[in-house]
């Protein structure tokens, strides 16, 4: 199985992608995740829809309310997860709320996702100071924990973060939800740097990210470009996911690009 820290190869960019799993119905996710693995993709980022996902925007919140109408349960995505690891060897990370594991249980859904061929779980609700059980269950399946950090975020935050995510350090770029934004923070750079003097692990940023020009900027910074709000109307706008083929083949020629001297105009 595939390490997610075996990504970060130095001097290269990974592109992280996110879908909703069971959306636009539960058997395109396979189908969708192999289509961004054959376009560049380094890991894929699993959304367990949930009834009440504070952190996402209305693209995902509308494809996670879909999704549950199509009874797409956590028991549903882990059979998914391992019908989707059957086919790409790339890293996955679920991407879940703490409600829907909790209820799962913790030790009993962490040993679900090792035989289901996850390597890691993103849960932005959960903060460090309230995350030690879970850590130390995941520590003892093998899993990577990722916490998160917003341009908010304390030097004490900071601090805890880069002691305890593991995997890599997911960066808000925002303060806010998720969602295809024209235009990112010009204090971006100063977020990713003020972290970078902290933290050992790979940085990634997500939130906003919608176009190849945005990503080479975060590239210039960043060990990791996530996307997902733009993929999510992609997959809407068209079946046949060419237009979401054609999109993530250019984010990833903008990250492989060697022009990464991004500046603030």
């Amino acid at each position: 199985m595939s390490n997610i820290q075996d990504v970060f190869i130095t001097g290269y960019k990974a592109l992280i992608a996110y879908i909703t799993m069971g959306y636009p119905d539960i058997r395109d996710t396979p189908r969708i995740a192999a289509a961004l693995a054959d376009s560049g993709c380094d890991i894929i980022e699993l959304g367990i829809p949930f009834s009440d996902p504070l952190a996402d925007g209305v693209t995902i919140q509308k494809s996670s309310l879909q999704a549950l109408q199509r009874d797409t349960t956590p028991k549903v995505c882990l059979e998914l997860a391992a019908e989707i690891r059957q086919k790409i060897s790339m890293p996955l990370a679920f991407m879940t709320y703490y409600n829907p594991v909790l209820n799962y249980g913790l030790d009993e859904f962490c040993r679900g996702c090792v035989k289901s061929g996850i390597n890691g779980l993103i849960v932005p609700d959960l903060i460090p100071e309230e995350g030690r059980d879970l850590e130390t269950i995941t520590q003892k399946h093998g899993l990577d924990l990722i916490y998160f950090l917003a341009p908010t975020s304390t030097g004490e935050r900071i601090n805890l973060v880069s002691e305890r995510s593991r995997g890599f350090i997911y960066l808000v770029s925002l303060t806010g939800v998720t969602g295809a934004r024209d235009s990112l923070p010009a204090e971006l750079e100063d977020f990713v740097k003020r972290v970078r003097q902290k933290a050992k692990q790979p940085l990634c940023v997500g939130f906003g990210i919608s176009t190849p020009e945005q990503a080479r900027r975060v590239a210039a910074i960043a060990d990791g470009v996530i996307v997902g709000s733009r993929l999510i109307q992609l997959i809407e706008e068209d079946g046949t996911l060419d237009s979401l083929k054609s999109f993530t083949s250019s984010l990833r020629k903008a990250l492989d690009s060697r022009n990464n001297n991004w500046e603030v105009n």
